[in-house]
């Protein structure tokens, strides 16, 4: 018997390694943008798919508690910014188009920090405009790596990571079982995504996408500095969340800042930026029926 379960247990093992070497050797793709190699066991797809759900997660007790884009000036403020730098990530990616681009405002004035799902779902806490007192332009870098992070696939990449540490989920990205337990997972997985940190290399990425974004859709690229600087400083001795989740060395400074002649030609172009039309039914949360939504600034 005792024979018996040891054997048993070295295939599970050798299953669960050969299951892992498997998905490694399926998994490798290149970044949209940049082409950079990527680790990705779930599908942009698949990741945008369970993104949906999550977010409504994510964002269910705020909307209970009232806590949701409250403040309306503000609200049309922060739409105004991300509808330009969207326009530009279309162009980036004309597939996005179809994303359901969407930003809600979580009235939390303790909490400095900004996140973007697969397929363009986004939140900006009131805290980071509290306490950062953030220009447009410094606005606009938040927001504009935010959206880097989704053009790059980067919450399929952490899902991924996520995935890769359940043997049960790993499987499912494999088979593509549809269970409910299998759903419940990826969605969770979504969910842990956003307070997951992201690679230093995928955080380069956002920081070089984004601020050409942000560049392309009018805003100035030396605010860049400026932001992250402002951003420090408002930690004091506690160390932000936005910057808990999106470290920042002593370098990135200063790789930003070189990398502002090469954005200011496209910040300086001549001529209107365009602007993105926010789909009604991809603003409207099940918490807000009835509401009036937040005229869109332009």
């Amino acid at each position: 018997m005792a024979l018996r379960i040891l054997l048993n247990s070295r295939w599970i093992v050798v299953s669960a390694w050969g299951v892992m070497l498997a998905l490694l050797l399926a998994s490798c793709a290149s970044a949209p943008v940049t082409g950079r190699k990527q680790f990705l066991l779930v599908s942009e797809a698949q990741a945008i798919k369970a993104s949906e759900p999550a977010y409504f997660e994510v964002l269910k007790e705020p909307a209970a508690q009232g806590r949701l884009d409250t403040d309306p000036e503000l609200t049309a403020r922060v739409r105004a910014i991300t509808a330009r730098l969207i326009a530009q990530a279309i162009a980036f990616r004309p597939e996005t188009a179809d994303w359901q681009w969407s930003i809600h405002i979580i009235d939390d004035p303790e909490t400095v920090n900004a996140w973007a799902m697969a397929g363009g779902r986004m939140a900006l806490y009131s805290g980071l405009v509290a306490k950062v007192q953030p220009s447009d332009d410094e606005l606009a870098q938040v927001l504009g790596h935010e959206i880097a992070h989704a053009l790059a696939k980067h919450t399929a990449e952490k899902m991924s990571v996520a995935l890769a540490t359940d043997l049960a989920l790993t499987v499912w990205a494999v088979t593509g079982e549809r269970s409910q337990l299998a759903l419940t997972g990826t969605a969770l997985a979504a969910a842990l995504a956003i307070k997951l940190p992201n690679s230093r290399q995928a955080e380069s990425e956002a920081d070089r996408i984004g601020i050409e974004l942000a560049a392309r859709a009018g805003y100035d690229p030396r605010a860049a500095v400026t932001l992250w600087r402002k951003m420090k400083e408002a930690g004091g001795k506690q160390v932000p969340e936005f910057l808990s989740t999106h470290p920042a060395p002593d370098t990135r400074i200063e790789d930003l800042r070189r990398l502002i002649p090469a954005m200011l030609p496209h910040y300086e172009a001549p001529g209107e930026r365009p602007v993105y039309r926010f789909k009604p039914e991809a603003l409207r949360l099940p918490a807000q029926e009835g509401r009036a939504p937040v005229q869109e600034k332009h």
